[in-house]
């Protein structure tokens, strides 16, 4: 399941070295003690938590507060942890590196003797998750960092972040594959962020069922018809005709459409119609069938067939403590709490200097006491 996500101040740069290279040394100690104490299944889980994920940064002396915690933590995982001491691997990254996924989760997966049935659910649980918040979450967030964080028993965490240079806000997403029923229909239990925006093309809603059936049936009717049905859909412009009619309503939901603009990859629509696709699921795993071609194929579906889609940004909760600006979501405390006293007692046992360990826990009094 997607566990949550969070809205960041985008802050450029990179951490410096020395600070990079104390994160490693803490990071591993606490690591080491959660799977040896608490099983690599509590590590994975923890990891997809954003409350407890931006803890740990904070602990390991990151800014609380910043799109820099996402890429230098995961960094930091990948440094710190021995996949060959305890089982768990980091694959992924930051820009093009997040496109080498694939093959690093088979070389991990190789080296840890997993299966080779294993090692193509992990990658296709890495696509699609990425396809999900990329293309069918529409939030004006696009990806460029991707990790996958997984187990010898194949459990997994995703942390992938998007990033609005207009808005110098970063948006991180966390996935789980514990209780995971639908990568493509309200994937998640918590979502975190600092504001919620309108509209957003959510096709990942369960209001957008009806859409996402049309989009797969409108992909089976062949390149052809759909070039018919699109020139039907852009027949609806202008909207003079909408506004001297009484149905306001729908008047609003077009012009939502139409302040998105779209076109469609008809040679992904090609290969789509080829493949076959039944579900929207196998839909999102056809090659290029990227963020503006399902969003012509969603609006088609809205316009033609009245399967409208949902456009609720799915933001729900806000890491921050107040301040003067207002939170439109309130922090979700005892979440926060929770994550923070398992981080501080994990940081207790785990093996490291004792000027590193008050420091950690002094972070984080911090962190429980902005909250208060």
């Amino acid at each position: 399941m997607r566990t949550g996500i969070a809205d960041l101040p985008l802050h450029w740069g990179h951490a410096p070295r020395w600070l990079v290279t104390r994160m490693i040394r803490l990071a591993g100690a606490v690591v080491k003690i959660i799977v040896t104490e608490y099983g690599s299944s509590e590590l994975i889980r923890r990891l997809a938590d954003p409350f407890w994920f931006q803890a740990f940064g904070a602990a390991l002396g990151f800014d609380w507060h910043s799109s820099g915690v996402t890429t230098v933590v995961t960094g930091v995982l990948r440094a710190a942890i021995d996949p060959q001491e305890l089982g768990v691997a980091v694959c992924g990254g930051k820009g093009s590196r997040s496109t080498r996924t694939p093959r690093e989760i088979e070389e991990v997966c190789e080296s840890l003797s997993i299966s080779s049935r294993k090692a193509e659910e992990l990658k296709r649980a890495s696509m699609l998750a990425a396809k999900v918040d990329n293309a069918a979450l529409q939030d004006g967030f696009p990806l460029y960092h991707h990790v996958i964080v997984f187990s010898e028993d194949g459990e997994w965490a995703i942390i992938q972040q998007g990033m609005d240079v207009e808005t110098r806000l970063a948006r991180r997403y966390h996935w789980l594959s514990e209780g995971l029923s639908s990568f493509v229909e309200e994937p998640h239990k918590a979502v975190v962020g600092a504001r919620a925006r309108q509209p957003v093309l959510n096709l990942v809603a369960r209001e957008s069922e009806d859409a996402r059936r049309v989009m797969v049936d409108l992909v089976g009717e062949g390149v052809v018809r759909l070039k018919r049905l699109v020139a039907e859909a852009r027949g609806f412009i202008p909207l003079d005709d909408w506004l001297r009619t009484g149905g306001r309503s729908r008047v609003r939901r077009v012009v939502r459409y139409l302040k998105m603009p779209w076109s469609i990859n008809w040679r992904a629509v090609e290969r789509a119609y080829q493949l076959g696709p039944k579900r929207f699921e196998e839909l999102l795993e056809v090659r290029g069938l990227g963020p503006s071609t399902l969003r012509g194929l969603a609006l088609v579906s809205a316009l033609i067939f009245g399967a409208e889609p949902s456009w609720r940004d799915p933001v729900k909760f806000s890491f921050a403590f107040g301040g003067k600006d207002g939170v439109p979501f309130p922090v979700n405390r005892d979440a926060m709490d929770e994550a923070i006293q398992f981080l501080g007692e994990s940081v207790r046992m785990a093996e490291m200097g004792e000027k590193d360990r008050l420091e950690a826990l002094k972070r984080l009094s911090v962190i429980r006491g902005g909250g208060k």
